[in-house]
C-alpha cells in the first residue's frame, strides 16, 4: 500500500530539497521504499532524488501535463511505501494562464493527487508570524489540506518554543524543528544545484543530514500524515514520439538536462539510446539516425569543447545527411561561437549562425509554447510543443531561419524563435511533452 505527501513551502530557498533528500534517505534507512517525484520543469533535483532513493525520479508538471499524464509518472510509485513530490517555489506559485491541466503550482499535484502537503517554514527573522504565515498557506484554497509544518534553521530553544506555541494556537502540527546547521547545505551555482553526478561527497551528504533530520523530526508522525493513496493501472503510457529509432544523445557534465520521462518514453516507443560524450571529444554514433544535443553547462566547459577537433568534425559529417537537434545549451554548441564568462569567443561547430553570450547575462526563465514552423526530429510543421527555458546566456546573433513560432505562459511571443539550417535545428526551450 503506497501513501503520498507533498513538501511545499512559502517561498524557494527555504531548504525544500534538502528536507526531502534526507526524510527520504531516513526513511530508506529504515527498510520504506520511497519514491521521489519532482513538482515543475526543474530537470536537476531529480537526479539527487536518486541518489537518495535507489530510485529513478521524475518530473510532473500541471502546466505541461494533462492529468492522466502525470498519474501515470506518479504511478511508478506503485510498488513503494511512499511517494514524496518535492515542489518548486511556493506552494501556490505558478503561472497566470492555465496550461493543460493547471498553472505549474505545487498546490495543483497535491490537489489533483489528494496527497497532504508537508510545509518547510523558515522562521529566520520572526517568530510567531511564521504562524500566520503557515495558517494563510492552509487556508488559501480548498482541496490542499496542510499534514504540518517542519521549522528549519530554528534560531535556539526559546525561538522554537515562540512558534510552536504560535503553530499550535493556529491549530498546526508542528512535526520537526530543525537547528541551523550550515554544513548540509547543498552546493549551488547559476542554473540551481551543482549537480549530484559532479559532487563525489553527495551520498555522504545525504547520509549527514538524514542523520541531523531522524534527530529532529518525528518520521513516525510524518509517515502517518501522508495519504494512502492507489495509483491508477489502467493509465496508459505518454504518448511521446521518439526523435529517431537509434539516438545518439550527448551526456556528459556539459550535456546533462535532459527530463528522465523524455528517455523513458523514447525507449517505451521502441527507441534506442546510443550515449556519447563530447567533452571527451566523442562525436555520435555513426549508425545512429539522430543527434540529441541536450542542454547544461557548455559556458562552463566552452574552451574545451571549442578544442574537441574530433567531436566537431564528427558531429558536422553526422548532420550532413542526419538530422541533429540541440537544446538551449545544445543549441548552442550547435552555433557559430560562444562568448564564456571571461569575455573570451569560442568557436562551436558552425551548424548554425547563432553566436551567444555569457558575459552578457541576462536571466531568461518561463513555460514556452512553440509551434512548428518546419521540422524538427520527432515532429512535423504545426506541431505544438511544450518545454521550458531557463538559461542566461544573451543572444548576439540568430541568422537562420526560425524553426518556431514561441510564446510564453501569458501568450506573449519570444525573441527565441529556435534556427533551423539544413538538417540541423534548435532550440532555448526544453522539450517536456508534445501539446495534442
Amino acid at each position: 500500500m503506497t501513501a503520498g505527501l507533498v513538501i511545499s513551502a512559502p517561498a524557494s530557498g527555504v531548504g525544500k530539497t534538502t528536507l526531502t533528500l534526507a526524510l527520504a534517505r531516513a526513511y530508506r534507512n529504515r527498510g520504506v521504499r520511497v519514491q521521489c517525484l519532482k513538482s515543475g520543469p526543474d530537470y536537476i533535483d531529480p537526479a539527487f532524488h536518486a541518489v537518495a532513493t535507489g530510485r529513478a525520479s521524475v518530473n510532473i508538471d500541471s502546466w505541461a501535463m494533462a492529468r492522466e499524464a502525470i498519474a501515470h509518472l506518479a504511478g511508478r510509485g506503485a510498488d513503494a511505501d511512499l511517494v514524496l513530490a518535492e515542489g518548486s517555489m511556493g506552494l501556490f506559485d505558478g503561472v497566470a494562464a492555465r496550461g493543460v491541466s493547471g498553472t505549474g503550482a505545487t498546490a495543483d499535484i497535491a490537489e489533483m493527487m489528494e496527497w497532504p502537503v508537508l510545509l518547510v517554514i523558515d522562521p529566520s527573522g520572526q517568530a510567531q508570524t511564521a504562524a500566520a504565515v503557515a495558517a494563510g498557506l492552509r487556508d488559501f484554497r480548498a482541496g490542499v489540506r496542510l499534514a504540518g509544518v517542519v521549522l528549519n534553521r530554528v534560531a535556539s530553544a526559546r525561538h522554537e518554543a515562540l512558534v510552536r506555541n504560535a503553530m499550535a494556537g493556529a491549530g498546526i502540527p508542528v512535526l520537526g524543528a530543525l537547528p541551523r546547521h550550515a554544513e548540509i547545505a547543498l552546493p549551488k551555482r547559476h542554473l540551481g544545484l551543482v549537480q549530484a553526478e559532479e559532487q563525489a561527497q553527495i551520498d555522504g551528504l545525504i547520509d549527514e543530514a538524514a542523520r541531523f533530520v531522524a534527530e529532529h523530526v518525528d518520521l513516525d508522525a510524518v509517515l502517518r500524515s501522508a495519504r494512502v493513496w492507489s495509483p491508477r493501472s489502467a493509465v496508459r503510457s505518454l504518448d511521446i514520439t521518439p526523435p529517431g529509432q537509434r539516438i545518439a544523445l550527448a551526456r556528459d557534465a556539459a550535456f546533462s538536462f535532459v527530463y528522465p520521462h523524455m528517455l523513458e518514453a523514447w525507449r517505451a516507443a521502441g527507441a534506442e539510446i546510443v550515449p556519447f560524450s563530447p567533452l571527451a571529444d566523442e562525436g555520435p554514433d555513426p549508425d545512429a539516425d539522430v543527434c540529441w544535443l541536450p542542454g547544461g553547462y557548455p559556458e562552463l566547459h566552452a574552451g574545451r569543447l571549442a578544442a574537441n577537433r574530433r567531436f566537431l568534425a564528427q558531429l558536422r559529417a553526422f548532420t550532413e545527411m542526419r538530422p541533429v537537434h540541440g537544446e538551449c545549451g545544445g543549441y548552442m554548441v550547435l552555433g557559430a561561437a560562444l562568448t564564456d564568462a571571461d569575455g573570451v569567443r569560442h568557436e562551436m561547430a558552425g551548424l548554425l549562425g547563432l553566436e551567444t553570450s555569457y558575459a552578457k547575462r541576462r536571466m531568461h526563465l518561463g513555460y514556452r509554447l512553440a509551434e512548428l514552423a518546419a521540422p524538427m526530429p520527432g515532429h512535423g510543421p504545426g506541431a505544438r510543443l511544450r518545454g521550458h527555458e531557463f538559461h542566461y546566456s544573451t543572444i548576439i546573433a540568430q541568422p537562420d531561419t526560425p524553426l518556431a513560432v514561441v510564446r510564453d505562459a501569458t501568450g506573449t511571443i519570444v525573441a527565441e524563435t529556435g534556427s533551423r539550417r539544413g538538417y540541423a535545428t534548435g532550440t532555448f526551450f526544453h522539450l517536456i511533452t508534445e501539446d495534442r
